[in-house]
């Protein structure tokens, strides 16, 4: 083999190396989107991974889109005895127009990203026949046109404008016969119409009609005033912008007679469990939660989810509900979230049917019941109902005739194995000894503890972790009565329930931990929630003890007076 041909072949190896480590180096550079659909009033995030040096170069992106909440973020991994550098670049988008928008290729460092694509549509109420000159223009949306009564209809408000604000007031007035409450803060945006581009900002209002028939929304109303420009300078403009939307008449329904009651009106409901065990024990709580999510519906309107009924085989408690609301474009939304303790009686199987809510569908015009399927429990027996203990050794010479054989842990007297006389003389003088050096031992201690002032009667010697006002405030709003009774019995150095109430002097405190301890035990979901609020207010400020009490001096000598 000649040297030229094994250069030559050390020189391929090394090219195909180089292309496989660029390659690789490529393949590290990535970006995407959060979502690959959306409208033009919505904004997506643009997220770049990168193990190059130098930021991404945003400019290509600006022709399509208006660019905010740029955010990075470097990550230094350590593998192999070496460190290797990941860089993380974030950008929100909002798109300038609809279609199918391109996302071209960037430039990050000596590297590329791949192009993307994303699609964007019209947003419902996207004006169409807007002056294209109009420095100022409003638009109003709802989510729905012909409402029922009492169903909960988003309002949204759009301000367009030009030039920059320095003042403005944007006004809607409540309509007559319905009630309109303004939710959350503005949202601004960008937007083209027309070949145009416009600041936007969007209001949204909640509206729930009173009554059925014609409905009319007022038209909104702007006044404002722009920053001054080079003519208004030199002409003597004042600035001054006013514009309104036009007004907008809804068709309210009345109540359908087939209508389930109680009346809930909604987009959709969708149930779903969160934590659903399939076994248990008897007489500890087994814990379910259910998740509702209401389109269409605020806090105000949704009624409580249902109890669980399992019959007597077990005792449920409810929780109060947890709530976030929230919008859905123009649409309200609601996400409740409530927990239960569910307490078997006894082993066996237990059957939870699942909750059940009958709602009207506004979109359909139909009434329909969403439900959860039945839990089956597998409960088994708890720490009373295990295995019994053996059996203790029967002792006959204590009973008396006519009385059963009494229980004994003592062997009898012939399964004790004789001791060896030499080492059980020895022994018996070992512990003689020993019960004279604890004798003398506590009449030392005795006369040293004599001089210190007396300990508090019932105060554990043990030191105990402090327990603060802050953590049984967060007890009492989310833990159960257990877990609020441990820290009271670590704050006042008692144990149980009955050292907690036999230590607090304020009769309000006790009434509202017994009043607790009654509705815990009395299966009403309800009574669990009243008596949690009154236990939070009894004890907003801390328990108040009773002091404690001193060992009195009775004036006696001491069993063994003190020496010379």
């Amino acid at each position: 083999m000649s040297i030229h041909s094994t250069t030559r072949r050390w020189m391929q190896a090394g090219c195909w190396l180089l292309l496989v480590l660029c390659a690789t180096a490529q393949a590290q550079t990535r970006a995407w989107l959060d979502r690959q659909d959306i409208s033009d009033t919505d904004t997506v995030t643009l997220t770049i991974e990168s193990d190059a040096a130098g930021a991404p170069d945003y400019a290509p992106l600006r022709a399509d889109f208006d660019l905010s909440a740029q955010t990075s973020s470097r990550q230094v991994q350590w593998s192999n005895g070496g460190a290797s550098t990941r860089n993380l670049f974030a950008v929100v988008l909002a798109p300038r127009r609809t279609g199918t928008l391109q996302i071209p290729s960037l430039q990050v460092g000596s590297r590329r990203t791949a192009p993307l694509q994303l699609q964007v549509a019209a947003g419902a109420g996207a004006s169409a026949a807007v002056p294209g000159n109009a420095a100022v223009f409003m638009e109003t949306e709802v989510d729905d046109a012909t409402p029922y009564v009492q169903q909960s209809v988003g309002v949204v408000v759009r301000l367009f404008y030009v030039a920059q604000l320095v003042s403005g007031e944007l006004v809607l007035d409540t309509p007559d016969g319905a009630s309109m409450q303004r939710v959350g803060e503005d949202r601004s945006l960008v937007r083209e119409v027309n070949g145009r581009r416009y600041n936007l900002v969007e209001r949204r209002f909640l509206l729930i009609p009173e009554r059925s028939g014609p409905l009319q929304v007022p038209a909104a109303q702007f006044n404002g005033r722009a920053a001054g420009g080079f003519f208004d300078d030199m002409f003597g403009g004042d600035g001054r912008l006013r514009a309104s939307a036009p007004a907008r008449t809804l068709q309210v329904q009345p109540q359908p007679a087939s209508a389930p009651q109680p009346w809930l009106p909604l987009h959709d409901l969708r149930l779903r469990y969160t934590a659903a065990p399939d076994s248990g024990r008897a007489g500890e709580a087994a814990t379910v939660v259910v998740e509702a999510v209401a389109v269409g519906a605020t806090r105000a309107q949704f009624p409580e989810l249902p109890s669980l009924d399992v019959g007597p085989d077990a005792q449920v408690f409810a929780e109060p509900a947890q709530y976030d609301e929230t919008f859905n474009g123009g649409t309200p939304q609601l996400k409740l979230t409530r927990r239960y303790s569910i307490v078997p009686r006894g082993p066996g199987t237990l059957r939870v049917p699942g909750p059940r809510m009958a709602w009207w569908d506004v979109q359909a015009g139909e009434a329909r019941v969403t439900a959860l399927p039945d839990l089956t429990l597998a409960v088994a027996a708890g720490g009373a109902g295990g295995s019994a203990p053996a059996p203790l050794p029967v002792d006959t010479r204590s009973a008396l005739p006519g009385q059963a054989p009494a229980a004994s842990n003592a062997l009898p007297l012939a399964a004790l194995p004789a001791p060896t006389r030499p080492w059980g003389w020895i022994a018996a003088a070992g512990f003689a000894l020993l019960w004279l050096l604890t004798l003398a031992w506590g009449w030392r201690r005795r006369r040293h503890d004599g001089r210190r002032a007396p300990a508090p009667v019932g105060v554990a010697a043990a030191p105990v972790a402090p327990v603060s006002r802050a953590e049984l405030r967060r007890a009492m709003e989310s833990q159960g009565l257990d877990e609020i009774i441990a820290l009271l019995a670590a704050m006042g150095r008692v144990q149980g329930l009955e050292g907690v109430i036999g230590r607090l002097a304020d009769p309000v405190q006790r009434e509202a931990l017994l009043a607790m301890q009654q509705a815990r035990w009395s299966g009403q979901g309800g009574d669990v929630a009243a008596a949690r609020q009154a236990l939070r207010r009894a004890f907003h400020d801390g328990p108040h003890w009773q002091p404690v009490t001193v060992a009195e001096n009775n004036g006696l000598a001491p069993l063994y007076p003190s020496g010379p």
